[in-house]
């Protein structure tokens, strides 16, 4: 075979660069519309343009947000097409600042915080007095969880025909807790006037009756329900967080039933701001203190409250304690 010869074909030119200058200047999106999310699913998130639950529409995240967590409760802007008609997809372009926010992490050694639900007034944290037994560790955590974030706890149980609720909430009667009951055959008149014209978390343990509670609270969520799979653990009946209408106006954002509840970025000072009186106190403790008081902590200054006053600084100590202790959730 003789020698090749090439000519021009052979050539490749590559292509060069774009003559189009680029440009830092990107739209300012002042037409955007607020709507507040109130679903995520796979890269989509469901968003009620004006907090109307009757339009909601699909939206994905604009390019410019990058990875920015955008979560069940965030106020954003949207842009594009918002008739909300199938098939049709806006952009959210704009995650406005979070007035409260709930997160956990997996554990107490993992650095990555999960946020939970943002902008919600209240954490309805519902527990079942029996079947699972209730664990007052986690009871404990998702109070640290709220105060740190800004929301207001409020208790509910729920399997009240299967054990006496007094020896469990006693552990939190300084704290000033609000406690209702939400079982099965529990009329809901406590759980309506809380939750109405407001947004509420609900959290707790698989298997407490969380599923059961919304389905009452929502008749048309048809959220999954099951039974308790084993001994103080239950199947997970919900899969993703959801804002969902209250008939008496107001959203309560149902939760993914969990087994833990990291605490690995709140401080022991976290907790205390959340107490104005307490936060005041404890300017005067020597620098460092944890305020766990002795001996770690002999010139604590939550020690020489009174009153009321330092009945709920005990309380608050206890939570702090189980802040730097190793958590039970089985």
């Amino acid at each position: 075979m003789g020698k090749r010869e090439y000519d021009e074909t052979d050539v490749r030119v590559r292509p060069g660069k774009s003559s189009r200058p680029r440009t830092k200047n990107r739209p300012d999106h002042s037409d955007a519309e607020t709507a507040m999310v109130v679903s995520v699913d796979r890269g989509r998130w469901g968003c009620a343009l004006g907090g109307d639950p009757d339009r909601i529409i699909t939206a994905m995240r604009a390019r410019e947000l990058g990875r920015s967590p955008i979560v069940v409760g965030d106020s954003v802007g949207v842009v594009g097409d918002l008739s909300g008609r199938k098939d049709t997809l806006a952009r959210i372009v704009r995650v406005d600042e979070r007035a409260t926010v709930l997160r956990r992490t997996a554990d107490d050694t993992d650095p990555y915080e999960r946020i939970v639900v943002a902008n919600a007034q209240q954490l309805l944290i519902v527990t079942a007095l029996a079947d699972p037994p209730p664990r007052t560790g986690f009871v404990e955590r998702t109070l640290i969880a709220a105060y740190a974030g800004g929301l207001t706890p409020v208790l509910c149980l729920t399997k009240g025909d299967l054990a006496d609720a007094e020896e469990f909430t006693a552990a939190f009667a300084d704290l000033d807790l609000t406690v209702i009951a939400a079982g099965r055959d529990d009329p809901l008149d406590a759980a309506h006037e809380l939750l109405a014209g407001r947004l509420t978390a609900l959290i707790g343990h698989s298997g407490v009756g969380k599923s059961t509670l919304v389905n009452r609270l929502v008749p048309d969520a048809n959220r999954a329900t099951g039974v308790v799979s084993g001994v103080g653990k239950g199947r997970h009946t919900s899969t993703q967080s959801v804002a969902l209408w209250l008939p008496d106006g107001g959203w309560v954002v149902d939760t993914p039933g969990i087994r833990s509840f990291g605490l690995a970025h709140i401080s022991t000072d976290d907790v205390v701001a959340a107490f104005p009186d307490l936060g005041e106190a404890v300017e005067d403790c020597p620098r460092g203190c944890t305020h766990l008081g002795p001996p770690a902590d002999p010139e604590c200054a939550l020690d020489r409250l009174e009153g009321t006053a330092h009945r709920r600084a005990m309380a608050v100590r206890g939570l702090l304690a189980d802040l730097s202790s190793t958590p039970d959730w089985a």
